[in-house]
């Protein structure tokens, strides 16, 4: 058990840069039984109060989409890691870059049938709520699941994992080409090909049947996942909209998040729509989508980016939040994309700001100064429900 401060101490951090739901200040964070219990502003000279050195002190990030457990399971091609060290080595990573809550994303079927992901998947589900139980984690580790309507098993699928009490959010793909993120068909048998080393004959029965299986499957399923969702009280996000008649799907059935939309049209839409938008943080650090998709540095420019997911590389999530602040009094806007935001959106509201009586979260961060690039923030401690795990 993750027992590195006990969650009864009273711990006093002075002298830091506290990161407010709207200003950031020099002052006194008091924390106890799990949960803040004072901010004041200034220098605390109570002894034994820490000295934080002008570091900044955040709420610990919210993380609703990462791929990064996935590594862990399988570190290389054929190779499988014994499953509960796997789930304690990729949250150690995680609660190493600042996030203290975790929605690993579990994808529910892929585009082929017997595949390594699909193998896994019950044994990495049962190996996050096996940590979660024993108390094995730095981070607090909860399941996205991520339904891939195509996929004949799928329902079977979401009977074995969907429980509201380890699952808060099931987002919903259809990777058929034509369409999504695969609009363009060349860049989509580019892809595959290259993925599953096709030749061209098996590329084209591969695409043949992709269609085909999405043609029998994708309608009755997508309307079964949101019937489950509305039923268990779960929300629901759509994944790489494309076009108006995708953000118009997403908002009959209900869905509170557009995860990654890949042009400027769905993006706007989905927002009029009522919808928070969820950009991968690495689009943010790299400066553009890997896949030609829209930057997520266009929709931060326009107000429109309201949630940063690190996807498949924890630590961006950090850099992400501090290079959409130039300035300290942007500094709270840009945490909240990846704190308060991410926590309303999945029902989380006990966390996510650094508030008297919110549960004491906290991530101690430095900033980096190099010359001609951006401040690198390091992380210097991470707290999660008052306990010292990082």
């Amino acid at each position: 058990m993750i027992h590195l401060t006990r969650v009864t101490d009273t711990l006093i951090l002075t002298n830091t840069r506290l990161c407010l739901s709207s200003e950031v200040i020099i002052g006194t964070l008091t924390l106890q039984n799990g949960h803040i219990t004072e901010i004041a502003r200034g220098i605390s000279q109570v002894p034994g109060a820490v000295d934080c050195d002008g570091d900044y002190l955040l709420p610990g990030l919210i993380e609703l989409h990462t791929d990064n457990l996935e590594k862990h399971f399988s570190p290389r091609p054929g190779v499988l890691w014994p499953a509960l060290a796997a789930v304690l080595s990729h949250d150690a990573q995680m609660a190493g870059s600042g996030i203290t809550t975790v929605l690993d994303a579990l994808a529910l079927g892929d585009v082929r049938e017997g595949s390594e992901r699909v193998r896994s998947l019950k044994t990495m589900a049962d190996a996050v709520v096996a940590a979660r139980a024993a108390d094995l984690t730095r981070a607090e580790h909860f399941l996205h699941l991520r339904c891939e309507i195509s996929y004949p098993d799928l329902m079977d699928l979401v009977e074995h994992l969907a429980t509201p009490d380890v699952v808060k959010l099931i987002s919903i793909m259809d990777h058929t080409p034509g369409q999504r993120q695969f609009t363009n068909l060349a860049s989509y048998r580019r892809f595959y090909q290259k993925k599953f080393s096709l030749s061209d004959t098996e590329m084209q029965v591969f695409e043949a049947d992709t269609i085909a299986r999405q043609a029998l499957y994708a309608a009755p399923q997508r309307a079964a996942i949101v019937e489950t969702a509305h039923r268990l009280g779960l929300p629901l996000a759509s994944h790489d909209d494309a076009k108006p008649e995708h953000v118009a799907e997403a908002k009959a059935n209900g869905m509170s998040i557009a995860e990654f939309p890949t042009t400027l049209e769905a993006a706007e839409l989905s927002r009029k729509a009522g919808m928070k938008l969820l950009m991968g943080a690495p689009n943010l650090v790299r400066g553009g989508s890997h896949s030609g998709n829209i930057a997520a540095a266009d929709l931060a420019a326009r107000g429109w980016l309201d949630i940063l997911s690190s996807d498949y590389m924890p630590v961006s999530l950090l850099q992400a939040v501090f290079l959409l602040a130039p300035t300290e009094a942007e500094l709270p806007a840009a945490v909240a994309t990846a704190t308060a935001t991410p926590a309303d959106a999945v029902g989380l509201t006990d966390r996510g700001r650094l508030e008297v009586g919110k549960r004491a979260d906290l991530i101690r961060v430095r900033l980096h100064r190099r010359p001609d690039e951006p401040p690198l923030p390091i992380v210097q401690g991470v707290w999660r429900a008052g306990r010292r795990v990082a």
